[in-house]
C-alpha cells in the first residue's frame, strides 16, 4: 500500500488541513520545506501553534501530550513559569550587550556546580559550535592530528563528524566533505573496547576519542557502563583526551549529566539543550590546562598559540538569563529524578500494550528515555540485553528506517502524542499521570490502526 493510500495518512490529513498549506508555503522556501533534518515528515509536518507544560497544540487545535521535548531541550517542559518570567525580565533589560554581563558569571558557575568536569566554561551559539571546538581544543593540547569516533554517534553537522552517523559507515566523507577531514577521523563500532584499545595501542596520532556517554541518539544504540569506564582507563593510560557529548545527556540523566551517574569525570565535556533552557546556547567545559588554550596569558605562558574562538551569541543575555533559571531548579528540586520516574512508568506500560498485542516488538530505553523497537526480524532479544550493549547496532539503526517506525509517529499524532521518529523521545520532569493514561491509550489504539492496516 503507498502512503497516499495509506489510511493512517488519510486520517492524518483530515486531522491537520492547516499543517498541509502551511507545509506547501514552506516548500517553496525551504530546501525540503523545512529547516531541521529531524522535522521532515510525510505527507507532511506538524505545524504547532503554542504549548505549555507537558502539552503542544496544532494550528488547527488538536491537543497533543509532547515527548519531542524541544529536540531534548525541556526537561521542565514547555514554557517553565520560573525561566519564561527570567526571559521577561531580560527582555526588558537588553537582548545583546555585545559586552560581558553579570548572568554569564552565574551561568557558568551553575555549570561548574553541577558537571564534574568544569573546571573551566566557554559558552558556544549550539551543540554543534561546542563539539567543533572541544575537537580543535584537543587536536591543539595533544599536538595530534587523529579523531576517534562512534558510527551512529551524533556530534552535530560540521565537518569532522558529518558521516558515519546514518550512512557513510565505511568513513568516506559525505558530500560536501572533505576527503582529508575524513581521513583524520576514525570510525571505530560502538562497544568494542577491544577495537579502541588496539587502535590507540599501534597508534600515537590521536588526539581524542568523543561519543555520546548514554550511546547514540540517546540510548538508540546503547552501550554498556563497564564500556565507558574501560574507556576512561584506556583514554588515561594513552594520554588521549576523552571527550563526553553530553548535549542531550547533561543534566537529564542527572543534575550532573551521566558523568555524574557513572562516576566517571572526562577530560572535555559538550553541552546544549536543557544548559540554556529551551534557548540556543552551548558549552564546552573540561580541564582547566586544556581549556587554558583559549586563555591568552596562559597559553603564553604555556609557549603554546592561543586558539581564536569568537561567537556573536555565545552566552547571550536571554539564554543566559534561561539557562540560570532552568539549572537553579535542576540543582534545587528533583526535576532529573520525576523525569526519570516517568520514563520507568511509561516503558512497562508500552511494554504491557505490546505484548497484550501479541507483537515481539521491544520498548527499552535509560533514564528519561524511551525508545520501541521493532524488531522486525522477530529475534529473541530482551530490553536488558538491548540497554547493556548486547545486540546488533546495526538492526536497531535499520529498524528505524522502517516503514513500520514512520507508521507509529503518525498513528499516535492520530491518537494525541508527538514523539521523535526513532520512535522514542525524551520525558520531562512535568509529565503527569493523566499524560501516561493518555499516551498508554493512543499506544494501544495506535498498534491496533497499525495492525489493521
Amino acid at each position: 500500500m503507498s502512503i497516499a493510500a495509506s489510511p493512517l495518512v488519510a486520517e492524518y490529513c483530515r486531522r491537520t488541513p492547516t499543517s498541509a498549506r502551511l507545509a506547501e508555503r514552506a516548500r517553496n522556501l525551504f530546501p525540503g520545506g523545512v529547516t531541521h533534518d529531524a522535522r521532515l515528515f510525510q505527507p507532511h509536518p506538524l505545524y504547532v501553534d503554542h504549548a505549555v507544560g507537558s502539552r503542544k497544540w496544532d494550528v488547527d487545535g488538536n491537543e497533543y501530550v509532547d515527548y519531542f521535548g524541544g529536540h531534548g531541550a525541556l526537561l521542565l517542559g514547555h514554557n517553565d513559569p520560573h525561566v519564561a518570567d527570567a526571559v521577561s525580565m531580560q527582555l526588558t533589560l537588553g537582548t545583546h550587550y555585545g559586552a560581558c554581563h553579570e548572568l554569564e558569571i552565574e551561568w557558568a558557575e551553575l555549570v561548574q556546580r553541577l558537571l564534574p568536569s568544569a573546571e573551566r566554561v566557554r559558552f558556544t551559539s549550539s551543540g554543534t559550535e561546542a563539539t567543533l571546538l572541544a575537537l580543535r581544543l584537543a587536536r591543539a593540547f595533544t599536538g595530534r592530528a587523529k579523531i576517534v569516533r562512534f558510527l551512529t554517534n551524533f556530534h552535530g553537522w560540521h565537518d569532522h563528524v558529518a558521516f558515519g552517523v546514518g550512512s557513510h559507515f565505511d568513513g568516506a566523507a559525505s558530500a560536501g566533505v572533505l576527503p582529508e577531514v575524513a581521513e583524520n577521523v576514525l570510525l571505530c563500532e560502538p562497544g568494542d573496547l577491544d577495537a579502541v584499545q588496539s587502535l590507540l595501542s599501534e597508534r600515537d596520532d590521536v588526539a581524542a576519542v568523543i561519543l555520546e556517554p548514554t550511546g547514540a541518539t540517546w540510548g538508540k544504540i546503547p552501550i554498556a557502563e563497564s564500556y565507558l569506564h574501560g574507556l576512561r582507563a584506556i583514554t588515561a593510560e594513552h594520554e588521549v583526551l576523552l571527550i563526553f557529548d553530553e548535549v542531550v545527556s547533561g543534566f537529564r540523566c542527572s543534575p550532573g549529566g551521566a558523568q555524574g551517574c557513572l562516576g566517571i569525570t572526562p577530560d572535555l565535556t559538550t553541552l546544549a539543550k536543557i544548559l540554556a533552557g529551551g534557548l540556543p546556547g552551548g558549552a564546552v567545559v573540561g580541564r582547566r590546562e586544556v581549556m587554558d588554550l583559549l586563555d591568552p596569558q596562559a597559553a603564553a605562558e604555556a609557549g603554546r598559540e592561543k586558539i581564536a574562538h569568537h561567537g556573536t551569541f555565545n552566552a547571550n543575555p536571554l539564554s543566559a538569563a534561561a539557562g540560570v533559571a532552568a539549572l537553579t531548579l535542576i540543582a534545587e528540586t528533583d526535576a532529573c529524578q520525576r523525569a526519570n520516574r516517568y520514563a520507568a512508568r511509561l516503558r512497562d506500560g508500552m511494554r504491557q500494550v505490546v505484548a497484550s498485542a501479541g507483537l515481539k516488538w521491544i520498548v527499552y530505553g535509560t533514564y528519561s528515555g524511551f525508545h520501541i523497537f521493532t524488531n522486525p526480524e522477530g529475534d529473541e532479544v530482551t530490553a536488558e540485553q538491548i540497554e547493556a550493549g548486547g545486540y546488533d547496532w546495526r538492526k536497531l539503526k535499520a529498524a528505524q528506517s522502517s516503514p513500520v517506525t514512520r507508521d507509529i509517529r503518525l498513528a499516535m499524532l492520530i491518537h494525541g502524542v508527538d514523539m521523535l521518529s526513532w520512535p522514542g523521545g525524551p520525558t520531562s520532569a512535568v509529565h503527569t499521570d493523566d499524560d501516561l493514561a493518555w499516551t498508554l491509550d493512543a499506544f494501544g489504539q495506535a498498534v491496533r490502526m497499525i495492525q489493521e492496516a
